[in-house]
């Protein structure tokens, strides 16, 4: 057998070993319903306690982000847990905090700095209360 021969049964092999494996994968998912044909079937109704919206501050300590400022939150976000998380495509970090009992701001300090650059994402995600 030569090695071109030898390959192709390899790369045969890896396809088919795939194609099992997404059927078996398929198995672990039998609660979503397979009829939309769009990414995020089954998706729910989640309730806000915000519905319009927050505004986001990031933090520098010379050339890093450090913390990110939420502010503009709704006193009904009151107890809530709040996360940011920054990413400037090399690097990220999240950190965690609660929203006071009228709302209003919170700064939430990163696990590590992230180097501020040109573009950076910030997810904020309020859970709760």
């Amino acid at each position: 057998m030569n090695a071109s021969t030898r390959g192709r049964q390899l790369v045969w092999v890896a396809a088919v070993a795939a194609a099992l494996l997404g059927v078996a994968i398929r198995g672990f998912a039998t609660s979503a319903a397979w009829t939309s044909k769009s990414l995020g079937a089954n998706a729910v109704a989640v309730s806000r306690c915000d519905s319009d919206g927050v505004t986001v501050t990031q933090n520098l300590s010379g050339s890093n982000v450090v913390s990110v400022t939420v502010g503009s939150i709704a006193s009904a976000c009151g107890g809530a847990s709040i996360s940011a998380t920054v990413d400037n495509g090399t690097a990220n970090s999240t950190g965690s905090s609660t929203v006071a009992s009228g709302g209003g701001s919170v700064t939430v300090t990163l696990a590590s700095a992230v180097a501020a650059k040109d573009a950076d994402e910030i997810d904020v995600s309020i859970t709760g209360p």
